[in-house]
């Protein structure tokens, strides 16, 4: 099977038994190829533990679950070191952070340190434990979660760590047959339970690589680039997007090129992914703690409106085929 065609099949059978938006599964798929982590903030009971198992399962992987709380300790996260009395030895005992992917639920509950940890782990690929190194496994994948209603009690997470997620986007409350036929299924039943894996992990790996070798341009670069540079002289913004973010962009246009077939990104890839990669990572000058991504979202529209589109030779595709994040308003 294709590359396209295996990543377009995982996105369709989990759209299949999953009631998250589509256009979200199709982000997460994205944000996998490309080697990276994706941040949700929702409101509780929208779906975002049961779309991460269905990713843990459909690929074939291991997942774990952490609820973050504010008395949580990083070695809670990364696992510790266990005296044991029969070899005299200590013997490292993995935490949840050794799994294929890791649900981070209500990270910004966490306390600092706590966060740190994880986002160090996001960041490098391993866990430093007692002076040893361990790696993680690969591939490795962080859905993080956010509640946007409830502040008390919670450590936002600031903008240099907000930064080492690749994408962020919300599922939203689903559409109302979605919501029914969800609530007509007989109580109990796991959408999940008869679904099968659908690939190895060595696949997924075949995935990442091959979105790794997608082409860009430099006339599609220098794009990703003015559209950095556009949000960090904007008025509005007090920080714009930084040098990793276009890193992310990239990656990120890559891989969503080799979802629609193609060995080469055209700025159309950039622009429908340009919202959920970057608009976490901008602080506005209205109010630094602004957590509204509708305002972000403006901003995005008003860069990307102002930038000449480079097509080279290749034909942009219809806007009318953009995915629902395009234009979708949180």
């Amino acid at each position: 099977m294709e590359t396209s065609d295996l990543a377009n099949h995982l996105i369709d059978a989990l759209d299949d038994v999953l009631s998250s938006p589509k256009d979200v599964i199709a982000l997460a798929i994205t944000t996998i190829c490309a080697g990276g982590h994706l941040l949700l903030e929702d409101v509780p009971g929208v779906g975002k533990t049961t779309m991460a198992k269905g990713l843990a399962k459909a690929i074939s992987g291991k997942v774990s679950r952490i609820q973050f709380t504010p008395d949580m300790l990083p070695s809670d996260l990364t696992g510790v070191s266990v005296y044991d009395q029969r070899s005299q030895e200590f013997a490292f005992r993995q935490g949840p952070l050794f799994a294929n992917i890791v649900i981070a639920d209500e990270v910004n509950r966490a306390n600092p340190k706590t966060q740190s940890a994880m986002l160090e782990a996001m960041g490098e690929g391993h866990v430093s434990v007692d002076g040893n190194t361990y790696s993680l496994p690969d591939p490795f994948f962080v859905v993080a979660t956010q509640n946007p209603i409830e502040l008390e009690g919670t450590y936002p997470l600031p903008e240099a760590q907000l930064d080492r997620f690749t994408a962020c986007t919300s599922l939203g409350y689903p559409p109302a047959d979605v919501e029914t036929r969800a609530i007509a299924q007989a109580a109990g039943t796991d959408p999940l339970g008869g679904f099968e894996a659908l690939c190895t992990l060595q696949d997924v790996l075949h995935l990442k690589a091959s979105a790794g070798r997608v082409f860009i341009s430099e006339a599609v670069a220098a794009y990703i680039v003015a559209i950095l540079h556009a949000t960090r002289t904007d008025e509005s913004v007090t920080f714009g997007a930084s040098p990793r973010a276009g890193f992310a962009l990239a990656a990120m246009a890559k891989a969503w090129a080799m979802l629609q077939g193609r060995d080469f990104v055209i700025a159309d890839d950039v622009i429908a992914l340009a919202k959920p990669v970057l608009a976490h990572r901008l602080v506005l000058r209205e109010s630094r703690f602004n957590t509204s991504m509708g305002s972000r979202y403006d901003v995005l529209d008003r860069v990307l409106e102002g930038i000449a589109v480079p097509r080279a030779s290749q034909e942009s595709a219809s806007r009318s085929s953009s995915p629902g994040w395009l234009n979708r308003a949180r």
